[in-house]
């Protein structure tokens, strides 16, 4: 998979691609990533890329013509609704107006060969590039930041996670905050859901390590007596806790099985009294 990243501040990514997985992803060859600065396509001494916008206000607008000639660059088309782009790439633009980007999305995106990400700065972009090129419009969340490189950090480490090869353990990524399940949750003659199917929505359940004491707080006794049934039954148990303190938003969509439901009502009911 590549990312190409389109930004006035290349610089900006240094740092993000030389450390932790991505930094491995990268060696491997399983990820490419192109950085590629605005200004080289501009043709005037200043290099300008924006301009005050039509109507007045607040703040500059990123111009269209250095944008359309960086994507033409990258080989990509305007879009026309009579013939395909020849090329298989995917443009999303970064901005405080688009589509929340959530994990699901960050699936989508690991599923695609080539993508461009436009970072966004200033009031934003001119509208006739998200209008003629872009396939998706994202937002990382309801604030606004200085610019879209940050949210284009984002994008990238949440969906090349995603990719087959990129963690060390396949597994690692099942069972994470928001993992959603390919299909409903299996379970087993305990009602306990199958851990291979994900956390189906969940926020992760907590995790502890050596030492089993700290701060004179212990670790849960059920994670160190190595009856793995219990262990399953305690994980999914604080991940629908979690859930229902942190994100109760989540449980709408959440695929729960019947045993799942019944701990939930019980811990409902715990809250109420």
């Amino acid at each position: 998979m590549r990312f190409e990243i389109v930004t006035i501040f290349p610089g900006f990514f240094s740092s993000f691609f030389e450390n932790g997985i991505l930094r491995r992803a990268l060696a491997e060859g399983l990820v490419e990533v192109g950085i590629h600065d605005l200004r080289t396509y501009t043709h005037d001494r200043h290099r300008t890329v924006d301009d005050r916008p039509f109507g007045g206000g607040e703040g500059m607008v990123l111009k269209a013509e250095p944008l359309a000639e960086a994507l033409a660059a990258l080989g990509v088309e305007a879009k026309n609704d009579e013939k395909p782009r020849q090329h298989d790439v995917e443009v999303i633009l970064l901005s405080a107006q688009g589509r929340r980007f959530t994990q699901a999305v960050a699936r989508e995106i690991a599923k695609l060969e080539r993508v461009v990400l436009i970072c966004g700065r200033y009031e934003g972009v001119d509208e006739r590039i998200n209008q003629l090129y872009c396939d998706m419009e994202l937002s990382i969340g309801d604030y606004v930041l200085s610019g879209g490189e940050l949210a284009a950090a984002v994008v990238i480490d949440a969906a090349m996670r995603l990719i087959p090869g990129v963690l060390g353990n396949e597994a690692s990524g099942e069972f994470e905050s928001f993992g959603v399940a390919d299909a409903e949750i299996a379970s087993d003659a305990d009602g306990v859901p199958r851990s291979q199917h994900g956390a189906g929505g969940l926020l992760d359940y907590p995790h502890y390590t050596r030492p089993a004491e700290f701060g004179g707080l212990k670790a849960p006794e059920v994670l160190l007596n190595g009856d793995h049934l219990q262990i399953r039954r305690w994980r999914r148990e604080q991940q629908l806790r979690k859930t229902f303190e942190n994100r109760p938003d989540l449980l709408e969509d959440a695929v729960l099985s019947k045993e799942d439901r019944k701990v939930l009502g019980a811990i409902k009911a715990e809250r109420a009294t």
